[in-house]
């Protein structure tokens, strides 16, 4: 799937269509260049989770966990080098009752489990000011299905 989004407001949207399809054990990984949007979505994920509070990028913290219909488990990798995870205690968060969301999955290719929903967030043409360019895809046949529901969602 893809789309094109105009706003940040527009992302947030995209965020809270999503979230409704989000369900425990979910994983949804966020790629895209620092700037793209990655923490915007979340943001409306979060949202349309129900959580009502501030939504940071935890690029220093590694981790933030938003308390809302299911748990969110917002994971940001830009400092961490692949040896990194083993320490963090991931597989106990990607086995718990909530949701993770991850940014910067590629760090962790070796260890990350392969079947999730796969957001990856473009700039056109290197331009901050310009729409974004977001492509969803699944790995999982309960990832496909997901994706399939959140097409439909997205017509606009």
């Amino acid at each position: 799937m893809e789309l094109y989004v105009g706003s940040a407001e527009a992302m947030q949207q995209l965020g809270m269509k999503i979230a409704s399809f989000l369900t425990k054990g979910d994983i949804v990984y966020l790629e895209g260049e620092l700037g793209a949007g990655k923490t915007t979505l979340v943001r409306g994920i979060a949202q349309g989770m129900g959580y009502p509070g501030k939504v940071t990028s935890p690029t220093f913290t590694i981790m933030n966990i938003y308390p809302a219909r299911l748990e969110i488990y917002h994971f940001d990798f830009y400092r961490l080098e692949q040896g990194d995870l083993s320490d963090l205690g991931l597989d106990d968060y990607l086995a718990a009752e909530g949701v993770a969301l991850i940014e910067w999955p590629e760090v962790g290719s070796d260890t990350l489990p392969p079947e999730a929903l796969i957001i990856s967030i473009s700039l056109i043409d290197d331009d901050y000011d310009r729409e974004r360019q977001v492509k969803i895809t699944a790995r999982g046949d309960e990832y496909e299905r997901k994706l399939k529901e959140i097409k439909k969602a997205c017509l606009f």
